[in-house]
């Protein structure tokens, strides 16, 4: 009998309060019973998202970092993923694989009747009464491949007669998915040649998953407009000091071990020789561009570096990067 089933015969034949099981899911695709309602709780699933291009976009993001994708199929009426998500963000080791190894995608199932379609393309069987229902969870390689569906049920755990999740085995089953880390040098030398064959410069980026002002300025090089505009002169490439193997000497050496902190980037031609980088005064990184100052020396970087980007294209970059950081002000 699956954990939704053996809560409902509970209920039926000890009158347990309704308040007891708010906190189990549904399983075999029935809908849930008023009784298995989880509390009001601020709405962990974005119920109006476009599911597909949420997934697409940490794709996206995914393959340029070498990370997975890790879908958690669910809704906010229920309660177990509450808790798993809570737990998620809770449970400081696990947080800590998720903010390195993942961009986590929550997809909303509604009763069971929002984006099965989508359930269906990656394999994810929640309405199958062995799933034990939601939360469930699939990961996905860089290309959106499938490398695992899980169901939660065998996650759980109860401590002092609480439901909850078991960090250890929670944890370790985003450990035996992750991506294995790749060299800085194989990386770097994949951008060159590619420079090479298309006659680009190669914009160098250094960050960490720790790092909010890499955040930043790797978000807004992701804007689909911004980093089609880069595309006609630059190999776009990001080096993660943290998780790619050589990456903290490679900084190291493009610095000639000036202190620079990160984000530190640099304009490199096709034979890896730095054409131009942030350092806007010796020992002083620019970093991401954030002030009114900042963003005129980036653009003025970019100006002196870029040869296919037309005037009015590079007003425009520079507009959108000035908004892009009033909206975050």
């Amino acid at each position: 009998m699956n954990r939704t089933m053996l809560a409902l015969a509970v209920t039926l034949s000890l009158g347990t309060a309704p308040g007891l099981l708010a906190q189990e899911g549904p399983a075999g695709g029935a809908d849930p019973p008023a009784a298995q309602e989880a509390p009001a709780r601020p709405a962990t699933y974005d119920e109006a998202a476009d599911a597909r291009k949420q997934i697409d976009a940490a794709v996206a993001r995914a393959g340029k970092e070498n990370r997975r994708v890790l879908i958690q199929w669910g809704a906010n009426w229920c309660g177990w993923c509450h808790l798993l998500h809570e737990h998620m963000e809770k449970e400081k080791d696990v947080r800590r694989k998720l903010l390195y190894e993942y961009d986590v995608v929550l997809v909303d199932i509604g009763r069971f009747d929002k984006n099965l379609d989508l359930a269906e393309r990656y394999g994810a069987r929640f309405k199958d009464p062995q799933a034990g229902g939601v939360p469930y969870l699939t990961i996905l390689d860089a290309d959106g491949n499938v490398i695992a569906n899980q169901e939660t049920g065998s996650l759980e755990s109860k401590v002092d007669g609480k439901n909850g999740h078991d960090a250890e085995k929670v944890l370790a089953f985003l450990a035996e998915h992750q991506a294995d880390y790749l060299s800085a040098e194989s990386i770097l030398g994949d951008a060159l040649r590619r420079a090479g064959a298309e006659k680009k410069m190669v914009f160098l980026h250094f960050g960490a998953p720790w790092c909010g002002w890499c955040h930043r300025l790797e978000d807004w090089l992701a804007r689909p407009e911004v980093a089609k505009t880069l595309a006609k002169d630059f190999v776009d490439v990001k080096i993660d000091t943290d998780r790619t193997i050589g990456g903290k000497e490679m900084l190291e050496r493009m610095t000639k071990g000036v202190p620079s902190g990160i984000p530190w980037f640099a304009f490199l031609d096709a034979d890896g020789a730095i054409v131009a980088d942030s350092f806007v005064a010796p020992g002083q990184n620019l970093g991401h561009p954030y002030t009114d100052e900042e963003t005129a020396a980036f653009a003025a970087l970019l100006e002196r570096v870029s040869t296919r980007i037309g005037r009015e294209e590079m007003k425009t970059l520079v507009d959108d990067l000035r908004a892009t950081n009033a909206q975050k002000k």
